[in-house]
């Protein structure tokens, strides 16, 4: 069977896999179906080729799991496989992102149907943008080392986000306004960022920004991409300077799950329906309270609790996940 010819690239299989599916039963290929599945299995990469599909299938083995093959294709010039298994675990997950050492994956009870409706949360700094505006704008205003090292803090876990951010904030006192367009006139994009928001925009979803970073940044990317909403904090100013002040409420973790659900409710799309990325201890509850939770490129806390962790594909991985079933 060609299934079991060695070095193929998954995606070379697509035709066959056309016609019917194929179930891993017991070291081999059959053809044939799972009577029902109790997990979906998602292996991505640039390009996928066999090897990433029998390593995982050997864990599944060990694990005495079955797995049919439905499913491989190539979205946003990224390739992947589909699989759906007859079990699923948090320890079989763990024991499948242990041996991906080339590839990302995703083992997760269920994922969102990419053809309904649907919501994409996502955070802004080092997610949408490949930056942290905070820690530009406090190189620029020479207090960079001091701020990002408090960053740094908020993002692993070590110190409370709101806390973090008052006393990053603090230390722009006195700054040029200024600083603000000069950022912005540099803010690069995240990898993958406009494939991801074109192809939601495709499948008539829902995209929004939920930052603990600040409004003129994230209405930049609104205008820029067309996002449905952005929040954000408002940074105090007058006569032209920072005065080291954030204008009400801050948006902390506790705030971002909120915006998930409230945005959910407001466009009556279920919950099992919405998709949260971030890669900051600041996003864990979002990303627990999603659908579907996942970190990208994250800090090695948010590493070990997310849902389903990219390491190696950027954003448009995220669009390969909504597309895999």
């Amino acid at each position: 069977m060609f299934l079991n010819e060695p070095h193929d690239r998954v995606v070379e299989w697509k035709g066959a896999l056309a016609q019917q599916a194929y179930l891993w039963q017991q070291g081999k290929w059959v053809v044939g179906q799972l009577p029902a599945a109790e997990g979906q299995l998602v292996l991505l990469a640039e390009q996928l080729d066999k090897h990433a599909l029998m390593t995982s299938l050997q864990v599944l083995d060990d694990a005495g799991v079955q797995a049919e093959l439905y499913r491989v294709a190539t979205v946003a010039g990224r390739e992947l496989a589909s699989l759906r298994l007859s079990a699923w675990s948090p320890e079989l997950k763990a024991a499948l992102q242990q041996v991906a050492d080339s590839w990302d994956m995703a083992c997760v009870p269920a994922l969102p149907q990419g053809d309904g409706p649907g919501l994409v949360l996502m955070d802004m700094d080092s997610t949408a943008i490949q930056i942290e505006c905070i820690d530009e704008i406090a190189a620029l205003a020479g207090v960079g080392e001091e701020v990002a090292a408090v960053t740094r803090a908020a993002m692993e876990g070590a110190l409370p986000f709101s806390e973090s951010l008052r006393r990053r904030v603090a230390a722009l006192s006195g700054a040029d306004a200024g600083i603000i367009d000069e950022v912005i006139g540099r803010m690069p994009l995240m990898p993958g960022l406009t494939e991801l928001v074109a192809g939601l925009k495709a499948m008539g979803w829902k995209v929004a920004i939920a930052s603990g970073g600040f409004v003129p940044f994230a209405r930049h990317l609104q205008q820029q991409l067309g996002l449905d909403a952005v929040f954000a904090n408002t940074l105090e100013m007058a006569d032209g300077k920072l005065t080291g002040k954030v204008l009400g409420d801050i948006v902390d973790a506790e705030a971002k799950a909120r915006i998930l659900e409230e945005l959910a409710q407001q466009h009556g799309i279920p919950l099992s329906q919405t998709v949260a990325i971030g890669d900051g201890a600041n996003d864990l509850k979002m990303l627990a309270r999603a659908g579907l939770g996942v970190a990208l490129h994250a800090k090695p806390l948010v590493q070990e609790q997310a849902p389903v962790c990219l390491n190696r594909l950027s954003l448009e991985g995220v669009l390969g996940l909504l597309q895999a079933r």
